[in-house]
């Protein structure tokens, strides 16, 4: 965990062609220096886009490429209709290895159940949807509640055979910091010094044919080759509201996607049953989601009376259940002792100036108790990331091991703060 100051390159500089050429060099880029290329596909409107320019590339050089599709089980009918419509489209082209495996997913509606597992053998009568009947459902490398982002490279490395290999994924600088930052690092290894590629493992290059594309030009595409499928349930959005920069595909319990639940009931609302029974906290979640205040920790929140930003935030992890309350704990004490090494060695304040702390500049337990509200389960709010599986279970074992064996006496350091509220058990 840590703070850099970076410098980034300037803003997109036109280079004399259109995006959607561009993205075909780059595509053909991947088939001249990889052996073996596939897409990684999610129905959505820019894998689907990147979907179609590989195809076409690929039946223009009589060769076929792979598509890996992980299916997470609860997603929209029309979403895995399209899915179906492109598989049919392309099966001459394309080989494709729709994966519906028991991968644990985040579940940012329940402080109860902070993660779900999709397609859970013991819970089959519980399945959003039937599986299809032609799904992957197991690999030699994927065990029971591996984390989504740890098989993706798993995969990779599995379909490369020892070559080296190309994977199309369909990011776009303009939707985040983070997708800018993947493609400008400077850190990163690039195959051939080609910018829009990243290593990912030992055979497997990321490559990101349509990075510099606006969420407009993907419509654009769309309007000008109208015998291309694309996703219907981007109408319906549009129906319901939504600009076409808000709608988004995924699987519906995740910390952003949750948003969306609430279109479950205007556009599915017979699968809205099942997304409800499949996971805790699905119904109060689309209740509430849209709310800011203390409810969920969005906007402004406001202090209890006779509570100070601290003792708030222990006051919330009392109520929160055993397993939760423990990993938000060890999250918190870490980042206190970080930020006490850095120009805080009497311990953080209550709050700090808002605009800074929502920075991460500056730390305050105001911005500990948002991060508790909204129900940040890997705290990156506070700056830290999503751990993998396994690790993550090791790191947990050690930060057991750490409170037993050491005293770790935060309130000695923070001039004598009450012992009730100290973070330890």
């Amino acid at each position: 965990m840590g703070f850099r100051k970076r410098e980034l390159p300037q803003t997109k500089r036109p280079i004399g062609i259109s995006v959607l050429e561009a993205a075909r060099q780059r595509i053909s880029v991947a088939f001249d220096e990889c052996e073996r290329v596939y897409v990684s596909f999610s129905a959505g409107k820019d894998s689907t886009v990147m979907l179609h320019l590989v195809a076409d590339e690929a039946i223009k050089r009589g060769v076929k490429f792979g598509v890996l599709l992980v299916d997470l089980e609860a997603q929209y009918k029309l979403t895995i209709s399209h899915a179906f419509e492109c598989m049919k489209k392309y099966e001459q082209v394309s080989d494709w290895h729709w994966c519906c495996l028991p991968l644990s997913l985040r579940n940012a509606v329940s402080a109860y159940e902070p993660q779900w597992v999709c397609w859970e053998p013991d819970k089959k009568s519980e399945w959003v949807r039937d599986m299809p009947g032609h799904a992957r459902t197991s690999f030699d490398f994927v065990d029971h509640g591996m984390e989504f982002e740890e098989f993706v490279p798993l995969f990779g490395e599995w379909y490369s055979k020892g070559k080296r290999t190309a994977c199309f994924v369909g990011i776009r600088t303009d939707e985040s910091l983070n997708r800018f930052r993947t493609i400008y690092s400077n850190v990163k290894e690039r195959l051939s010094d080609f910018r829009f590629t990243t290593r990912v493992s030992e055979n497997v290059y990321n490559f990101y044919p349509i990075y510099d594309w606006a969420t407009e030009d993907i419509w654009v595409y769309h309007a000008r080759n109208p015998d291309r499928c694309h996703n219907h349930l981007y109408d319906l959005m549009h129906k319901a509201g939504l600009s076409i920069h808000q709608q988004r595909i995924c699987q519906p319990y995740g910390d952003d996607q949750r948003r969306g639940l609430w279109l479950y009931h205007l556009i599915e609302p017979e699968t809205w049953g099942r997304v409800v029974a499949r996971v805790n906290g699905a119904n109060s979640g689309a209740l509430y989601v849209q709310s800011t205040g203390n409810i969920t920790g969005y906007g402004k929140i406001t202090l209890p009376p006779n509570h100070t930003w601290r003792s708030f935030a222990e006051m919330l992890l009392r109520t929160l259940p055993k397993k939760t309350s423990e990993h938000f704990r060890a999250k918190i004490d870490v980042h206190r002792h970080w930020w006490m090494d850095r120009g805080y060695p009497n311990g953080i304040p209550d709050e700090s100036d808002p605009s800074l702390e929502a920075k991460r500049k500056v730390p305050s337990w105001r911005r500990i108790c948002k991060a508790i509200l909204r129900n940040d389960y890997w705290c990156k709010t506070l700056g830290f990331s999503q751990h993998k599986s396994g690790s993550y279970s090791r790191y947990l074992k050690m930060m057991e091991n750490r409170r037993n064996k050491r005293e770790w006496d935060l309130n000695a350091r923070e001039n004598g703060y009450q012992k009730e509220f100290d973070f330890k058990d």
